[in-house]
């Protein structure tokens, strides 16, 4: 009984543990060599699983246009979207970073609509504003202004404009890339034996393997032009920096993955969907202990009502 909740809660766990591994990482190593090391850890992970249960390491049978729309997607989710969300976690941290991310559902609905010609129902409108409604009350404040020697408050943003800015291309690239992620598992699909159960069970950890390797080859591309390349190795020669982007990779694209898969196997989706993205909530505590993280009232009711906004997109 609860199986799928608790999976679903566990996935939540998970993807925390993920954002405050990165977020040391990140401050250590920078977004650039993070972002190519854990790709590249993840790649492997998701190879040595694939190589068990598929006999194969890299998912050749997937067709050409497959590889193309999980392509694009990598591109969007990977080089766009994660490069912005571990800056955000170095400019404004984890919590605030995650918080940015329950964009993703509202991002995700937008771009259904434009490019898959999907429909948006009230709920997911209603969703969409209660969403931003939260993160606005979370990253919006009063301040002092003493431009004129007074004491006089006004509405201003408590985080620096480019975190916001980080945080929101962060949201923003998980939901698009989400939906040529979608495009990219149908053609798969087509390619592969639908009566394999191993084949299909296997198609969305083969799916991601593609497209972390082409977000692994961007990053590497981009290190290259920005002569990042002794940055990388020390980097990799950073024992606690390396630690962490293995436990983050570990947590994340491979253990949230796979019981997020295994999840929505248990219970509805909209369910299994709204206890994971329970996330910017789990994330307020231990911010508080291991950053020092100052958490006010109003951004703990942000963050539930950013959480509400993404379970509204289910119902």
């Amino acid at each position: 009984m609860y199986t799928g909740e608790l999976i679903s809660l566990g996935v939540a766990v998970s993807w925390t543990v993920t954002a405050l591994f990165f977020e040391y990482a990140g401050k250590r190593m920078g977004s650039l060599s993070l972002n190519f090391i854990r790709l590249v850890l993840s790649i492997l992970m998701l190879g040595v699983t694939l190589l068990i249960f598929t006999g194969q390491a890299i998912p050749f049978d997937a067709g050409r246009e497959a590889w193309l729309w999980l392509g694009i997607s990598g591109f969007i989710g990977y080089i766009i979207g994660d490069y912005c969300l571990f800056n955000a976690y170095i400019v404004i941290g984890s919590r605030f970073g995650q918080l940015f991310m329950t964009l993703a559902p509202p991002s995700a609905a937008l771009a259904g609509m434009l490019i898959l010609g999907e429909k948006m129902g009230g709920m997911a409108i209603l969703g969409m504003f209660v969403t931003l409604s939260g993160i606005g009350l979370s990253v919006i404040g009063r301040g002092a202004d003493r431009e004129r020697g007074n004491e006089t408050k006004k509405w201003e943003f408590k985080l620096p404009l480019k975190g916001i800015l980080f945080g929101t291309g962060a949201g923003v690239g998980q939901g698009v890339g989400l939906v040529f992620s979608k495009l990219g598992m149908e053609d798969y699909m087509l390619a592969i034996d639908s009566q394999d159960t191993v084949a299909v069970f296997m198609a969305p950890f083969a799916s991601t393997q593609i497209r972390a390797i082409v977000g692994a080859s961007g990053f590497f591309i981009i290190i290259l032009i920005t002569k990042s390349l002794r940055r990388l190795f020390r980097s990799l020669n950073d024992v606690k920096a390396m630690g962490a982007s293995t436990g983050g990779t570990f947590f994340g694209p491979f253990i949230g993955v796979s019981f997020s898969l295994m999840a929505v196997q248990y219970t509805e989706a909209g369910t299994a969907s709204t206890l994971m993205a329970l996330t910017p909530i789990l994330i307020l505590v231990p911010s508080y202990f291991f950053f020092k993280q100052k958490v006010s009232l109003k951004e703990a009711i942000g963050a539930i009502i950013s959480v509400i906004g993404v379970s509204l997109f289910f119902l």
